[in-house]
């Protein structure tokens, strides 16, 4: 029989894939309404946000009322980052399918690689540090992510393997996991990369001052 600890311990497990499945719906819903090209980036921050709050610092507060706060929060920033991912994916798959010649579509094949990476750890960079522009936030994220390389593809290759497993045997609960599965492991790499960095901090928002300084804004300095 189960013990007490082990109903709670079962208990904090669908909490969570309950957490992942509405980020997800949340971030589908948003990205809808918003047309993609107004809702993408707006979404993707919020849920990384969300993904932030929860893995790396143990907050959990409602979780729909949050993300439409956090969506509000820097909704001109999340748009711009999320115009300039969408901008460079078309360019760079155009180019992909019509390259001329087989180089250069190995050539954008990789550049659609590091884009991906970059997607992938903007917002996470956007939600936890407090890095002044855009340019900078994506040299942090190609910096996380390919410092972390071992994470990333180990990430990748754990959301790809569900992802296939959702298609193949259960398609529905794609729709459900298809966003927050990625977000979560996304965040889950990131509070192992960040938590090494972290400060003991005395007064709220020191967290995020410490990695900026120790980690991002020196690196991306020097990339400038």
């Amino acid at each position: 029989m189960f013990s007490f600890e082990g109903f709670v311990r079962i208990d904090a497990i669908c909490r969570g894939i309950f957490r992942v499945a509405y980020l997800g719906v949340l971030w589908l819903a948003t990205t809808v309404l918003g047309l993609v090209v107004l809702g993408f980036g707006p979404a993707s921050y919020a849920t990384a946000k969300s993904m932030d709050r929860w893995l790396r610092h143990g907050e959990t507060p409602p979780i729909a009322r949050t993300f439409l706060a956090d969506v509000r929060e820097r909704t001109r920033e999340a748009m711009l980052a999320g115009w300039v991912v969408l901008a460079a994916g078309a360019v760079i798959v155009t180019n992909v399918f019509l390259a001329p010649t087989w180089i250069l579509q190995a050539v954008n094949v990789l550049a659609l690689l590091v884009l991906g990476v970059a997607t992938a750890y903007v917002f996470p960079v956007m939600a936890a540090t407090e890095i002044p522009t855009t340019r900078r936030r994506f040299a942090a994220a190609l910096l996380l992510g390919f410092g972390s390389l071992h994470w990333t593809i180990i990430g990748a290759a754990a959301v790809g393997v569900a992802w296939w497993l959702l298609w193949t045997f259960a398609t529905p609960l794609l729709l459900l996991f298809g966003a927050g599965l990625p977000a979560f492991v996304v965040g889950l790499v990131t509070r192992i990369v960040f938590r090494p960095l972290e400060e003991p901090a005395e007064a709220p928002g020191q967290t995020h001052r410490s990695l900026h300084h120790q980690m991002i804004a020196p690196a991306t300095e020097q990339v400038s």
